[in-house]
Parts: C-alpha cells; structure tokens; sequence
C-alpha cells in the first residue's frame, strides 16, 4: 500500500476529516469511528508505518512518543486513574484493517480479560 492510499495518512494531511483529541509534531490522536468503549482512541504516528513491529525496528523513538501520547489522552479523558487498556493490533489475523501504525486507547468501563 501507498501512503496515498492510507486512510490514516489523509487523516495526517487533512485530507479526511477526524475528530482530533491531541496533536504533536510527530502523533495525531482522534476518536475512533467505531467506538468499542466509552473512551476509544486512535493515537497514530504522522509518518507511515504499517505496523507495531515495522515502526519498533525503524524508530524505537516515535514508538515511545506514540505510547506517551497514548498515556496523555487517557489523563486528558478522564481515564488514566481508573484504568485503561493500550492496544496494538499487528497483523490481520490480530484485528488490523488499516495498516497504518495506531494505538487504540481504550476506557470508561470495566475491559474483560481475555480481549479476543
């Protein structure tokens, strides 16, 4: 895939819209369209990466920044104190339809274990 054809890439260029929660230089963060909690949040790198693993071996740096922003939107909702659940789908097998590198912050109600 091409970042052109990555819905997340146009998210980062402004090419489709999104309800943006916190921005850096490096992340975006936005609510999730298909929200499977209370607080469900995309947090994203601003450069492609299709995977956890892909931006782990390119850019340990930007993977830190984007779990670092994760943990700043779950303070910014209101989560952070009662817990919440980060979450990195790796793969199609795993749950990743778009393959664009993203955290989903999850809170607000009780997250069952096991996930899946």
């Amino acid at each position: 895939m091409s970042t052109s054809d990555c819905l997340f890439c146009k998210i980062v260029s402004g090419e489709i819209p999104a309800e943006v929660v916190r921005e850096t230089d490096t992340t975006v963060a936005f609510r999730d369209i298909n929200p499977q909690a209370p607080t469900h949040v995309l947090v994203i790198p601003r450069e492609h990466h299709p995977t956890a693993a892909a931006l782990a071996s390119a850019d340990a740096g930007l993977l830190a920044a984007v779990l670092g922003e994760a943990h700043r939107v779950a303070v910014d909702e209101g989560v952070a104190d009662t817990g919440y659940r980060v979450v990195f789908n790796t793969g199609a097998q795993a749950g990743q339809t778009v393959f664009h590198v993203h955290a989903h912050v999850l809170g607000g109600r009780g997250l069952n274990w096991p996930p899946g």
